[in-house]
């Protein structure tokens, strides 16, 4: 076997052992700050490797626009939150780190509330947030 080939095998091995992050980059998101949304949800996706929440909200000129509210993915949710935890047409309270880009209308979720009932969410700290 030649060097480069054991060099190569040991190259995959050692990448194919580390924990792949880049997906989990928080960069997207002014971790510095909070917002709060108001609105009513339009579509839940329980999924990996992150959950989203699509809300429809009133903005304070009365215009309509919907937010990507990006949550964890379903396997750090499961025990907590299922598929049919939120419904459209769910109204719902969500604080969250907002995008770097405010056209984009992207929030990374740190709780959500549903008034009517009282169902609520909240990152621990020391919880991952991929």
């Amino acid at each position: 076997m030649t060097r480069f080939a054991l060099a190569l095998i040991v190259g995959t091995v050692a990448l194919v052992g580390t924990r792949v992050d880049a997906h989990h980059s928080m960069a997207e998101y002014l971790t510095g700050q909070t917002v709060v949304i108001r609105g009513e949800v339009v579509a839940f996706e329980y999924r990996n490797p992150h959950s989203f929440i699509y809300v429809m909200v009133i903005e304070p000129d009365g215009t309509r626009a919907r937010y990507a509210v990006e949550w964890s993915g379903s396997s750090q949710l499961k025990g907590q939150i299922t598929p049919t935890t939120l419904k459209p047409g769910d109204d719902l309270v969500i604080s969250g780190y907002p995008g770097r880009n405010a056209d984009a209308r992207r929030v990374r979720l740190l709780s959500v509330e549903r008034p009517k009932d009282g169902f609520a969410w909240k990152h621990r700290k020391g919880d991952f947030l991929g």
